[in-house]
This record gives C-alpha cells, sequence and structure tokens, in this order.
C-alpha cells in the first residue's frame, strides 16, 4: 500500500468517525440483547441503515477497547450522533429506565402481580417458588418486607433482581427506624415495629395522624387491651373478604383478629412506608387509647372509654 493510499484511508476512517450517523429526526430507540457480539451489533446496525461504513466501526471499537465493554439494554440513539459517541453510549451502560410504583399499603400479592405484569421485566419467579427463600431468608413470610417506591430499571430486569431490591431497602429502612426507636416501646424486635408500621398503613391515609394512632396501639399493648384493629381482620378474611365487614367476622377467631387476640398479629398486613416505619417506632406522646373515624379521612382520640362511645355516637352512629 502506498504512502498516499494510506493517508487516504486514514483520512477516510477519520472522517467517518466524526461524521454524524443517518439517525431519523425523531431518534431511535435501539436494543442490545444479552451476548450480543460485535460482528452481530454491526451487522444489525447496518441493516437498520444506521451505519454505513460497518469495518470502520468494528476497527474502531476493537483499537478504543470499547468492544470487550458493550453493556445490552435499550438506548436512545439521538439524531446528530457519530460513530465515536454511538461507540461510547453501547459501553456506558446508560440505558433507558423503565419505571414502576409500588404505593404505600399494598399487600406482597399486588407488588407481585405488578412486578410480574410488567412488560420491561423478565419473569423467572414462578407460582409455587418460595420468594424469600430465593432472597436468601427461607420460612420468613413475605408480607411487610419489600419497602414501596417507585423503582428505574433497565429493559430484561427479572422479578426475582426487582424484589431483591426492594427486600434490601426495606431492611435498610426497618434497621435505620428500629435503631432510632424510643425507649420503652411494647416491641420485642424490628419485625413487630414492621408489622405495628403495617397497621398503621392501613388505619388512615393522613399520614399526619400515623404518630398518633402508633400511640394508641402502643398504650393498648403496653396495658395488654386488645388493638381492636379492622384492617388485620380483612387480611386475616382474605379474598373472602367482600368490602363488607359484618359482625361475625369480628367474632370469628383467626391470628389475624386483633378484636379476639391480644398483641400484634403474626405478620404485617401490608408494605408500610417510611413514615409509618418511624411512627411505629417514634410514636407521638400523647394519652389516646381510643380513635374513630369522623368520616372525613381523619379520626377523633379519646383518653377514656366514656368519651370515646360519645365520639362513636357523634361521627358513626349519626351518621
Amino acid at each position: 500500500m502506498s504512502i498516499g493510499v494510506g493517508l487516504w484511508l486514514w483520512s477516510d476512517y477519520q472522517r467517518f468517525l466524526h461524521t454524524p450517523l443517518a439517525v431519523p429526526a425523531g431518534g431511535v430507540v435501539y436494543e442490545i440483547r444479552p451476548g450480543t457480539t460485535l460482528r452481530a451489533l454491526v451487522r444489525d446496525l447496518k441493516r437498520q441503515g444506521l451505519l454505513r461504513q460497518p469495518l470502520y466501526f468494528r476497527l474502531y471499537a476493537r483499537l478504543s477497547g470499547q468492544a470487550a465493554r458493550l453493556r445490552a439494554g435499550e438506548y436512545r440513539i439521538a439524531p446528530g450522533v457519530t460513530p465515536v459517541g454511538l461507540m461510547e453510549l453501547f459501553s456506558s451502560g446508560r440505558t433507558l429506565q423503565a419505571r414502576l410504583t409500588v404505593p404505600e399499603g399494598w399487600t406482597y400479592r399486588q407488588m407481585l402481580q405488578a412486578v410480574q405484569s410488567h412488560p420491561k421485566i423478565r419473569v423467572v419467579i414462578g407460582q409455587d417458588q418460595d420468594v424469600m427463600a430465593l432472597l436468601g431468608e427461607p420460612g420468613m413470610h413475605p408480607e411487610g418486607w419489600f419497602f414501596p417506591d417507585t423503582y428505574y430499571f433497565p429493559k430484561g430486569t427479572t422479578d426475582l433482581e426487582f424484589l431483591r431490591r426492594a427486600h434490601r431497602e426495606m431492611k435498610r429502612r426497618l434497621e435505620e427506624a428500629w435503631r432510632s426507636r424510643q425507649p420503652g416501646l411494647p416491641l420485642k424486635s424490628a419485625y413487630e415495629a414492621l408489622i405495628l408500621a403495617s397497621i398503621l398503613e392501613k388505619e388512615t391515609s393522613r399520614r399526619a395522624e400515623y404518630p398518633l394512632i402508633a400511640a394508641v396501639f402502643v398504650r393498648r399493648l403496653q396495658r395488654d387491651m386488645k388493638l381492636q384493629t379492622d384492617p388485620t381482620v380483612i387480611y386475616g378474611l382474605g379474598e373472602r373478604f367482600d368490602g363488607n365487614l359484618r359482625r361475625r367476622d369480628l367474632r370469628e377467631d383467626t391470628p389475624y383478629n386483633t378484636y379476639v387476640r391480644s398483641g400484634l398479629p403474626p405478620t404485617p398486613i401490608c408494605l408500610p412506608g417510611a413514615d409509618a416505619l418511624r411512627a411505629a417506632t417514634r410514636p407521638a406522646d400523647v394519652p389516646y387509647l381510643y380513635f374513630v373515624s369522623k368520616g372525613d379521612g381523619t379520626h377523633h382520640f379519646s383518653k377514656s372509654y366514656s368519651e370515646h362511645v360519645k365520639a362513636v355516637r357523634k361521627y358513626q352512629l349519626k351518621r
């Protein structure tokens, strides 16, 4: 090869590297599947009309050392990108992120259904598999052990990876709340705090009331009074609950019926958020033992049973 030809090829190569690719005005979403080789990537880019000099692109990928750093996932290729920018994008891991919001108060089953039906999540957990065993905690009931939040993740994330992340976050949040707990709480472990937090999450939608309701339940536990909270009864009924809680339901002896059994139920009843965890471990310093719904989303709190009866007549019976 003459020096002149070599210089021309080098010049043509450099011009290719810094010339924008033929990307449509609206950009392109491009997916690199796991296990894709550089050769297969270049071939597909050419097939889609994005790359006109596949040999130059392969050469640059290998010379720059980025060929071995291809990251699977979905990428948005913007108009004006050059081959250099494209290779940097594919090796950076800056993939498009899908999103899933797990609201506070969802049950584990609601969360799992949402995760496994998400179009960007790959399902690997079978119906009969013990999820907590897969997470390294066999024998643990899954309810309550996943932190409700908005999660971002790349396409192809597995349901197990999603659950592992949410579980790890709940453990971190619970440990943090338990370390800063008030002294003298009638709770034997962080797990009991998790159970209490889940009840708070279901008792009210007003976060400002969490510490007040927590105080009521803490004082009841200290006095060995039954918690008498409807959400635990409803959870114990499971699929039998039709939206109407009846007197016979309050009398049915289940592990979750806090009208019949003293103390906390055996497991959480939903996925509690940060505010509920904080309130369960740091309840308000108030003398209340009772509360009743006022019908507007808030509650009336009472110190004595006689005061509570009056509140029930005012807010429940007349209504």
